[in-house]
């Protein structure tokens, strides 16, 4: 491998690929990936955020999945031509490749295109079906860094998941759009008497059984683990009282899905959403509810909740410190 970051190949000449800007960005992401790396080194975290569109020159954010690298770049306006912005792109990746030191053929690239449904950014692009298996705190996943926009594992959610994993011994769980059930392997991995999966995806919902399999977690065992494949706010008009210890509620900010009976919209709808809930969870259960809808007001008076905390901050992750997006909320019953 070339370990020189400076390095000549494929260069172009646009307008936002300057020898200046270049070493602007060389500079920038040997900084972030030097602090970042030695603190990720010292937690024993192998799957973590670099950078984050750090420079808009440059709109990528770049992650790390132990050795291979993501890789989104953010579309926008660029004024290049097609034969000059995969020249670009080409040379970025070996700038981004010498740096962190991962061969080109372990880079996985996509792009990020701002969405109105969430459920968009779960699309497949190109299927291949190449899953790769990493660990988080000593737990299996499956990533995959081909067929979709997000890779399976939401980085930004690791403390949340290990506070879940402390708070579940002997609980009854419910993890609500589960997407790929992260949540509910660390429930599960923290003895819940029970964890029950729901989401609108069959594809995620498999996944996530998958994800228990790679843990030795039986997915067969109805009663202690179940895998629902609903609707999640109908499904809450289904619930009994007093159903769930302990909740976790991440939903889309915005979605029109044809499977939905009902349009979401995570601001019209959450004080229904966690009053339902809350309806299902016994007296003093505990519910962390996050979103990542940037404008988002908690509509706190309305929500029939003994106390309500902000844990935005003590749930981020050193590698998304001042540019996180979403909050993060514990809500008690």
């Amino acid at each position: 491998m070339n370990t020189d970051p400076h390095t000549d190949a494929n260069k172009v000449d646009t307008p936002l690929f300057s020898q200046e800007k270049e070493i602007m960005f060389i500079n920038r992401l040997q900084k972030v990936y030097k602090h970042r790396s030695k603190l990720a080194r010292r937690q024993q975290i192998g799957c973590y955020r670099v950078y984050d569109h750090d420079l808009p020159e440059f709109p990528f954010c770049i992650e790390l999945y132990e050795n291979r690298a993501y890789v989104a770049e953010y579309v926008r306006k660029h004024g290049m031509s097609e034969e000059q912005h995969e020249a670009w792109l080409e040379h970025c990746i070996a700038i981004i490749g010498n740096i962190i030191g991962i061969d080109n053929e372990n880079i996985y690239i996509k792009q990020r295109k701002r969405k109105a449904n969430r459920y968009d950014q779960y699309q497949k692009t190109d299927e291949q079906k190449v899953f790769f298996e990493v660990k988080e705190n000593g737990l299996c996943f499956l990533v995959n860094l081909t067929d979709y926009l997000d890779t399976g594992l939401f980085l930004d959610h690791r403390i949340t998941r290990t506070i879940v994993q402390k708070m579940a011994t002997d609980k009854r769980v419910l993890n609500l759009f589960a997407y790929t059930g992260s949540f509910s392997v660390y429930a599960a991995a923290g003895k819940a008497a029970s964890v029950t999966t729901v989401d609108l995806s069959k594809t995620y919902l498999q996944w996530a059984e998958q994800n228990f399999a790679a843990n030795a977690f039986s997915a067969n065992d109805g009663q202690q683990y179940q895998f629902i494949h609903a609707d999640v706010k109908q499904y809450l008009k289904t619930l009994l009282p007093n159903s769930f210890d302990l909740v976790i509620i991440d939903p889309p900010t915005f979605s029109n899905s044809k499977r939905m009976k009902d349009i979401l919209d995570i601001q019209r709808d959450h004080v229904e959403m966690l009053n339902d809930v809350l309806a299902a969870t016994t007296a003093g259960g505990a519910i962390y509810f996050s979103t990542n809808y940037t404008k988002f007001v908690l509509e706190s008076d309305a929500i029939q909740a003994s106390s309500i905390k902000d844990i935005t901050k003590a749930t981020t992750p050193f590698d998304f410190e001042g540019r996180l997006k979403r909050w993060c909320y514990l809500i008690t019953k």
